[in-house]
């Protein structure tokens, strides 16, 4: 996947830097560095971290000290609060999709998934904008941000696009708060603020963003804690529509004139327990938006139910559920971040800025590593040899030739003097000569004689 070169130019990613202009996306967003190295030799020098198995402490303690840059200019790259992360990491992931897409059918569906994520910081005390935040894994609260993000897939690859680190909007969850010494108008105030908000105003947020910047998608995939009307009707005035799973509350949908809970509007319908899927229904929610509610059996209780929403009433359940599917995409996506990308853990800085800047790195190799597999995994990347191939195969219709090879054989055998006989072989001779080159190749010197 990652090609191997000397550590010691840091060159073992300068081919795929080069593909997706990395370079380039970083002067756009305004990350630069006026002296020394280039933010380019310092974001390189970051990016591959985690693939030479080392922390930043333990490569300075390294043969290699010598070669690399000192501790400041890395903590200052870091921490500096000018740099449009954002903007940086849409063009990287539009570059990404745009490559995505020419492997891909136009009339596969693409969606965008919303998902949240809890970075614990257990030990910290000093951390800015350090909150309680719940989580939904364990249930319980713990200190840390709650990771908010937007990915994109076409149910192949997946790309995350964007990311709010929230911290908490109550402030006695707030356990620091921001610095006062920043200035307003720069990109690191503005997600400071950004950090303080409701859950469902930054989701509008995000997407509204990656509209904008030239994201494409036809549904939303959300699960149970988003799928909340609110947030559909907001969705819904962006032109998007909605699948995502729905909780037992207290809410009400109308069906044939009465206003029932889930629970029982599940056992109002009539059940085919003989596929997953046991019921779908169209019914309206308590603001009037017609929705198409679909339930299926829990695989891990197979004698409960889970209901799922769509927004989209001409699609069938099966393609519902079938789309839906295709959020679990995200879920290993955190697994992933988490677990080998050293998300959250590889730098323990105090400053936000750091927490934005390192998580943007982490999504930038998962982007480069997407990129890669999809390069190596699809046959189609094969360029103009692919085609070349495809166009010779489609040129050689086997039933037809066999065809006219029979006919013209019997046709010899009908043949009643020497004439007739020459006139089949001369077909035969003709029909020779216009097989492919490596097929005339396999028989020898071939031909007929009289």
């Amino acid at each position: 996947m990652v090609h191997h070169r000397s550590l010691s130019d840091q060159s073992r990613f300068s081919s795929v830097f080069h593909t997706l202009k990395i370079g380039n996306l970083l002067r756009q967003a305004g990350i630069r560095k006026s002296f020394g190295l280039s933010a380019l030799a310092v974001f390189q020098l970051l990016f591959s971290l985690v693939f030479e198995g080392k922390n930043w402490f333990r490569l300075l303690e390294s043969s290699r000290a010598a070669s690399l840059p000192g501790k400041d200019v890395v903590y200052r790259f870091l921490n500096h609060p000018r740099f449009a992360w954002r903007a940086f990491l849409h063009s990287l992931s539009l570059t990404v999709v745009k490559q995505f897409t020419v492997l891909t059918s136009a009339k596969r569906v693409k969606v965008f998934i919303l998902d949240d994520s809890t970075l614990q910081r257990n030990r910290s005390k000093k951390a800015e904008l350090l909150a309680r935040v719940f989580d939904h894994t364990t249930g319980r609260f713990t200190k840390g941000y709650t990771l908010l993000t937007l990915g994109w897939s076409d149910g192949f690859s997946f790309a995350p696009i964007d990311f709010v680190m929230l911290s908490s909007s109550k402030l006695l969850n707030r356990l620091t708060e921001m610095t006062t010494t920043i200035t307003k108008r720069c990109h690191g105030y503005k997600r400071r603020v950004e950090a303080l908000t409701r859950k469902p105003d930054a989701a509008l947020g995000m997407i509204g963003r990656a509209l904008k910047a030239g994201f494409h998608a036809d549904y939303v995939l959300m699960d149970s804690w988003f799928t909340q009307m609110p947030l559909i009707r907001g969705l819904a005035a962006e032109g998007l529509a909605t699948i995502g799973m729905v909780k037992e509350m207290k809410q009400r949908y109308m069906y044939q004139g009465h206003r029932l809970t889930l629970s029982e509007l599940y056992r109002t319908l009539p059940k085919n327990k003989q596929t997953s899927i046991w019921s779908s229904v169209i019914v309206h929610s308590s603001c009037g938006m017609p929705i198409k509610l679909v339930f299926v059996q829990n695989r891990n209780k197979r004698r409960e139910w889970l209901a799922i929403l769509s927004t989209d009433l001409n699609l069938e359940p099966n393609e519902i559920v079938r789309i839906y599917g295709m959020r679990w995409s995200i879920e290993t996506f955190f697994k992933v971040t988490k677990s080998y990308l050293k998300l959250g853990t590889e730098f323990q800085g105090r400053s936000y800025d750091m927490l934005i800047s390192h998580t943007t790195i982490v999504f930038s190799r998962y982007l480069v590593m997407e990129f890669e597999r999809r390069q190596a995994g699809d046959t189609r990347t094969l360029g103009g040899l692919f085609f070349l191939y495809a166009d010779e195969v489609r040129d050689l219709d086997y039933q037809s030739a066999l065809q006219q090879l029979m006919t013209l054989f019997l046709n010899l055998a009908g043949a009643t003097n020497k004439a007739s006989k020459q006139n089949v072989l001369c077909q035969l001779q003709e029909w020779i000569a216009d097989l492919l080159l490596y097929i005339r190749g396999l028989f020898g010197n071939l031909s007929c004689e009289s």
